[in-house]
């Protein structure tokens, strides 16, 4: 496989792991978007979360939690960062999360900042849309 984070799980490619737990793992980002920047990935290759099991979800945010406390003792706020499928951003196609320390003065924004026009939708189409996404 051809998975840049799956060579880093068999030790192909190394890196400074901080915590590795029976199915996730946390390391530094080799190219970082901040000091502190830190991925948390499962050992298993899957592209989406949704193609991981529930027990490997639950291993994966868990580490996800623990990590953050410890990159927020860099600048007492972390972005955690999902690009879920290739159209959401997702450069590697293995799930993983980023915790990126922030700060008000890093050149970032908000959530919001990343899209041009916000979406406006009419209540019918609020409606229709509650009505596809409730579970």
């Amino acid at each position: 496989m051809d998975c840049i984070f799956c060579k880093i799980i068999s030790g192909d490619i190394k890196t400074k792991f901080l915590k590795e737990t029976r199915l996730s793992v946390s390391f530094l980002d080799a190219f970082p978007l901040a000091t502190g920047h830190v991925l948390v990935i499962p050992k298993n290759h899957h592209k989406k979360i949704q193609d991981m099991s529930v027990e490997e979800n639950t291993d994966l945010f868990s580490l996800v939690h623990e990590m953050i406390s410890n990159v927020d003792k860099i600048t007492g706020s972390t972005l955690v960062a999902i690009h879920n499928g290739e159209d959401a951003g997702q450069e590697i196609p293995h799930v993983h999360v980023h915790l990126v320390p922030r700060s008000k003065n890093d050149s970032a924004g908000a959530i919001h900042s990343m899209f041009s026009s916000p979406v406006n939708l009419s209540v019918s189409e609020m409606d229709e849309l509650y009505d596809t996404l409730k579970i």
